[in-house]
């Protein structure tokens, strides 16, 4: 069964920047050229939300909260996602999920500070 491990979180000062990135394993290339990869985002005590998507062709989809501040992008043939977070608010502040078909990373936390 294919993996999902994210990298590249850690503690951000607010209006910074940071990429975290997604790589599967144990999954091979055909198959994860055909998902659509996305990354998630939940907060304690809150409902785990939709931040982005990419199709294997790049199309890409946002939330609303995270249009023009954030970028995700893939690397097929790393078989890898990135989300580029830029002007980080406070209210970023999640652990941040990749997912691909029904298979879930175990996240990455992001705690942006004031």
């Amino acid at each position: 069964q294919g993996q999902l491990v994210e990298s590249g979180g850690g503690l951000v000062q607010a209006g910074g920047s940071l990429i975290i990135s997604c790589r599967a394993s144990r999954v091979i290339l055909s198959t994860f050229n055909r998902y659509v990869m996305n990354w998630y985002r939940q907060a304690p005590g809150k409902q785990r939300e939709f931040v982005a998507s990419i199709t294997s062709s790049h199309t890409k989809n946002y939330a609303e909260s995270v249009k023009g501040r954030f970028t995700i992008s893939r690397d097929n043939s790393r078989k890898t996602i990135w989300l580029q977070m830029n002007d980080l608010r406070e209210e970023d502040t999640d652990v941040y999920y990749c997912k691909g078909d029904k298979t879930w990373g175990k996240g990455t936390q992001v705690p942006v500070h004031t």
